[in-house]
């Protein structure tokens, strides 16, 4: 699971029916620099999710990738990669130390 900034959402004009009622959002994926400065900037190559919890654009979201993005239509069989899974209301950042890795 990824924390992404919802940037927009895509209007289709024609859809898969597996997918109808859902919305598409437009995610920037938060690098953890920016999560750390918490600067509100993603930073992270955009891209396309699936909805059912209708954040505001400019929301922070969490969201999953790849197979188990698809879990919520079980057991229908849907063209997703990645579904919004989650609306984040705060977050507490701690970068893992240098000496906790082994680094100096």
């Amino acid at each position: 699971m990824r924390i992404g900034i919802v940037r927009g959402h895509v209007v289709l004009n024609q859809s898969i029916a597996a997918l109808r009622g859902t919305r598409l959002l437009v995610v920037e994926p938060v690098t953890a620099e920016n999560l750390e400065a918490g600067n509100g900037k993603g930073g992270g190559k955009a891209l396309i999710a699936a909805d059912h919890l209708a954040p505001e654009v400019g929301s922070m979201i969490a969201f999953t990738e790849g197979r188990e993005a698809a879990n919520p239509y079980w057991p229908k069989p849907v063209p997703v990669d990645a579904y919004s899974a989650l609306i984040v209301e705060s977050v507490d950042f701690k970068p893992p130390s240098k000496e906790a890795d082994g680094k100096k």
